[in-house]
């Protein structure tokens, strides 16, 4: 690789470390093309999420620019894979850990969440939260739940009125 793709490369991976939310740091020592391939495509079928394997010098000058560049230094190390969440973290942490469980070679080294280094464990626990679409939709349904039962408390009052008139007008006509 000469100097000027190098360069290049830094560049493109600074501009990624600086767009993106989390990213996390993978050992895929061991696993073959089938394996990565499955996790590749499985990434990439997630909303803006990347996988890249590049060289750890390279990485670490392209790290050199962002505030969180030494929560992973000590990382850089091996063969590694970097996966880039550039919206919702947690989609990418559900896969890299199911893939953990699901292939021996792959272990999920270390991450960081805007700014902040996270642990195997801290990954594991992301994991677990519910994807950012799935927060929302209870919070609006949260939201919605009141002003549904306003309207049938509201509702119930007429309701109850044309009841009693039914009732009424049934004694009526079965009176005559």
């Amino acid at each position: 690789m000469d100097r000027a793709t190098k360069q290049a490369e830094v560049t493109n991976l600074s501009e990624k470390f600086q767009r993106s939310i989390a990213l996390f740091v993978a050992d895929y020592k061991g696993m073959n093309v089938e394996q990565v391939t499955t996790v590749r495509k499985e990434l990439s079928n997630l909303e803006d999420v990347e996988m890249k394997v590049v060289k750890n010098t390279l990485a670490l000058r392209a790290l050199q620019t962002q505030p969180y560049h030494s929560a992973l230094e000590d990382t850089l190390t091996g063969t590694n894979a970097i996966i880039f969440a550039y919206k919702d973290p947690s989609g990418p942490a559900k896969s890299l850990v199911k893939f953990a469980e699901e292939f021996e070679h792959l272990r999920i080294k270390s991450g960081v969440l805007k700014g902040k280094r996270m642990d195997e464990g801290m990954i594991k626990t992301l994991a677990t939260l519910p994807s950012r679409e799935q927060l929302v939709a209870k919070l609006m349904g949260s939201l919605n739940a009141p002003a549904s039962n306003l309207v049938g408390v509201l509702a119930a009052v007429p309701r109850s009125v044309l009841n009693v008139l039914n009732a009424v007008k049934a004694k009526k006509e079965a009176s005559a």
